[in-house]
């Protein structure tokens, strides 16, 4: 059995802890409050912006344009984005697992990783690493997202790399966090938007196709870059304050349980010790 020294070391170890993790949730909740908001607002932008330009591209016939044409490399660029620090539960591993269970072969992939977590995970797991965007995490701003999209729509342009994923976690609510991947580029249309294509004018260009898809197609990228930036800061925070919850509510728990065994053992102590006084007052009677 332990002694009333280590319950009592480990009791404040706990607290210690506990406080720390009652500190980091108070933050967390604070750093949510903020980018759900952010998120909230974005999230309709986010959403029409993919399905308008989807189902625009879906109605205007075979186009030969460089972004809307599988490129001759079998390599695949995925934009994937984590956070730059742990303790969010599996906020971070579940986007690694997202990408490794999608089915694209690791030989095939290019990363450009935002959050160091899951590009450290997926280094270790033999991806590439194309380029390194973490610094963005710390702040994400819509220039920030122009910045990487014309980078990844280059080597898209260039022949450096076929298609364009997007690996982030969708901010449903404070306690819902969705890993999610989407392909980007070349667009991809469900059966309804196709069938619509036969029923429907096709769609015109002004004033040319070219001219117009060259600005369309970086601000659709640009704009769903952003959306998943501002989702996965809401995600990380609501996965910290739930992560810091939990482990404080843990705490309060292991306390409790070493407070009752630091009583029962004094008591021990305190019986023994009379039992003591007692047989030694005997034997001098």
């Amino acid at each position: 059995m332990a002694s009333l020294r280590d319950i009592k070391q480990r009791k404040g170890s706990i607290q210690s802890t506990q406080q720390i993790t009652k500190a980091m949730k108070l933050v967390s909740t604070v750093k949510l409050q903020k980018a759900r908001a952010h998120a909230e607002s974005a999230n309709p932008y986010f959403n029409h912006m993919y399905q308008t330009v989807t189902s625009m591209l879906a109605r205007s016939g075979n186009l030969d344009h460089p972004y809307l044409k599988a490129g001759d490399s079998g390599k695949k660029a995925v934009v994937v984005i984590s956070s730059n620090r742990g303790l969010a539960d599996g906020y971070n591993s579940n986007i690694v697992k997202l990408l490794t269970g999608s089915g694209i072969p690791v030989e095939n992939t290019r990363v450009y990783a935002i959050g160091r977590k899951a590009k450290e995970g997926l280094e270790r797991k033999g991806y590439e690493i194309a380029r390194d965007y973490s610094q963005v995490m710390e702040g994400p701003t819509y220039p920030d997202a122009m910045a990487i999209s014309r980078e990844v729509l280059e080597a898209y342009k260039n022949g450096e790399i076929g298609e364009i994923y997007l690996a982030y976690t969708h901010f449903k609510n404070t306690v819902s966090h969705v890993p999610t991947l989407i392909k980007l580029l070349p667009v991809e249309f469900d059966e309804t938007e196709i069938a619509q294509v036969d029923s429907t004018a096709l769609m015109n260009y002004e004033p040319n196709q070219d001219e117009a898809l060259n600005k369309i197609i970086p601000k659709y990228v640009t704009s769903l870059f952003y959306g998943a930036l501002v989702e996965a800061v809401a995600s990380e925070n609501g996965a910290r304050m739930q992560a810091m919850d939990s482990a404080t509510n843990n705490a309060e728990e292991i306390i409790s349980d070493l407070t009752l065994k630091y009583n029962r053992a004094r008591q021990s102590n305190i019986t023994q010790e009379l039992t003591e006084i007692i047989a030694g007052a005997e034997a001098l009677s």
